[in-house]
């Protein structure tokens, strides 16, 4: 059995993009995943694609999602860290991340993150596959 995981933040456009390539890359065993925003914004940041292409992972197909464009009931729901109130979506287990935007920054803020959110859903990974999180 595989686990709905989103990851979700406002525009859907750069942190929450990250973390559904490096858990599809990571924990595809045992996640299905995905990603979404608040609110629509047209394009994944061009910053964010290039640093993942980097880690091996090609983003270039991805676009920005809305919560209705993903399941309505989630085993995790994992929010970025974007102070935004997310509309209820029924879950299992939630957290935020408190993770930075690095939009408007340079790339190297870009990488950071991108290393951030890699560790930071190698952990989720093992949390889950340990119980440690009750699915």
């Amino acid at each position: 059995m595989k686990y709905k995981v989103a990851f979700v933040c406002v525009h859907n456009s750069c942190r929450s993009q990250m973390a559904e390539g490096w858990a599809k890359q990571l924990g595809s065993e045992i996640f299905e995943v995905y990603s979404a925003g608040t609110e629509e914004y047209p394009q994944v940041k061009p910053l964010a694609v290039e640093v993942m292409e980097e880690a091996g992972i090609d983003m270039s197909e991805h676009h920005p999602k809305l919560l209705t464009d993903i399941p309505s009931e989630l085993d995790i729901l994992i929010t970025m860290g974007c102070n935004v109130v997310c509309p209820h979506v029924p879950n299992k287990h939630k957290e935020d991340w408190g993770l930075d935007d690095p939009s408007g920054g340079p790339i190297e803020d870009f990488r950071l993150t991108r290393d951030l959110i890699k560790v930071k859903v190698e952990e989720l990974i093992q949390r889950v596959k340990t119980g440690e999180i009750k699915l």
